[in-house]
């Protein structure tokens, strides 16, 4: 019996506004070059399968679960993690309303809420309760229920 050799993936991609590149396995999730190739580990696995959106990133423009997108995807396009939400400045709204809401716990589930909070917010910048509960249903919490999350994102919207 002969083995394959898997050839590695050349990747060139835009990360948190930063021009990068690397090599990957062409099976490789964009999940798992985030945390292990790039270094970026503040996008959570939680189930890795697609159902908790701990993983929830921006890939141009869109919310996706990072789990389920194979890195070579990222080629030529534009990733947002939860890392590139605050500035030098000082946090983003979304992330000094999670706090002062008390809108996280342990935090596995918080980037993801994150993510897909600011690009509901990007989209939508007044949304009603509906929206937000339908925005974020992709995002599981274990910890602290939903009420604490939604009411961060009215709070950061308003801000």
């Amino acid at each position: 019996m002969t083995t394959k050799t898997v050839r590695n993936v050349h990747v060139r991609t835009t990360i948190n506004g930063q021009e990068m590149e690397f090599l990957v396995p062409p099976y490789m999730s964009l999940l798992d070059a985030l945390r292990e190739v790039v270094g970026l580990t503040g996008t959570k696995e939680g189930c890795n399968d697609g159902n908790c959106g701990a993983c929830t990133v921006d890939l141009d423009g869109r919310i996706v679960d990072s789990c389920l997108v194979l890195a070579p995807e990222a080629e030529g396009k534009e990733v947002n993690t939860i890392e590139g939400m605050a500035t030098p400045q000082g946090l983003h709204p979304l992330q000094q309303a999670f706090l002062e809401e008390a809108a996280l716990q342990c935090g596995i589930c918080t980037p993801g809420f994150l993510v897909a909070a600011k690009g509901l917010l990007d989209n939508e910048p007044d949304p009603d309760e509906h929206r937000i509960r339908h925005w974020l249903a992709g995002n599981l919490c274990r910890c602290t229920g939903y009420d604490k999350i939604v009411r961060a994102v009215e709070k950061a919207a308003k801000a």
